[in-house]
């Protein structure tokens, strides 16, 4: 199946699709696939505590903080999720994201499910997808053929991956990534069915009213 978007026009209001999937699931693939077919969607930009490295910039490949201003704005609650990872501070900053969605744009949030766990409570609109594996099994493989990690590596890995994956039920949608070209037509139409609510197109049904006759018609 292959989605004809080239004339999808925007929404009146975005939707922000929170996704979830444990290393190996092939999450990010997904995501990417459908922010180059599906227009008015784009990536969230986190911010973060860490330096920038060489040829980020600020406001494009992160929202690069100190440690004081990033503590300040999450005693404000200025975040919709947060984390630490290896020692620094990663966030999602509310007021982007509600600007976007005011807009008509759509925001994807790549995270955890503790972290997903905290756009639900913050968030009550946001729209859940959870990628999963065909198996635990067909995961364990997929880890290890990689071929560029150790073995306690790829075993902590499977550890974290099941604990991600007990988390499923928590969750809007469900995509099994066994077959990767349907796995894309099925995440992507998670997205566009989301996006059709007439919630979201009332500048549709303002079109349209008002149009009927009271006369009937055979």
């Amino acid at each position: 199946m292959t989605l004809d978007l080239s004339r999808w026009e925007k929404p009146d209001k975005g939707v922000l699709f929170v996704v979830t999937g444990s290393s190996g699931t092939g999450k990010t693939t997904l995501v990417h696939a459908a922010l180059a077919h599906v227009p008015h969607i784009t990536f969230s930009v986190s911010a973060t505590t860490r330096p920038p490295r060489k040829g980020e910039r600020d406001g494009t490949d992160y929202h690069f903080l100190d440690g004081e201003r990033y503590t300040e704005l999450m005693q404000q609650g200025a975040f919709l999720e947060h984390a630490t990872v290896y020692g620094n501070g990663y966030g999602t900053l509310r007021e982007p994201v509600e600007q976007a969605v005011a807009a008509g744009t759509s925001i994807v949030l790549d995270i955890d499910t503790q972290g997903a766990a905290q756009v639900r409570a913050s968030w009550p609109g946001a729209v859940s997808i959870f990628v999963l594996p065909p198996s635990v099994a067909v995961l364990d493989e997929r880890l290890r053929a990689r071929a560029t990690d150790p073995e306690p590596v790829i075993q902590r890995r499977v550890r974290e991956a099941g604990l991600q994956l007990s988390e499923c039920g928590h969750f809007d949608y469900l995509v099994v990534n066994d077959e990767l070209p349907a796995a894309i037509d099925q995440f992507q139409a998670v997205l566009v069915a989301e996006l059709l609510r007439r919630s979201r197109r009332q500048g549709w049904v303002e079109r349209f009213e008002g149009t009927g006759t009271t006369g009937t018609t055979r």
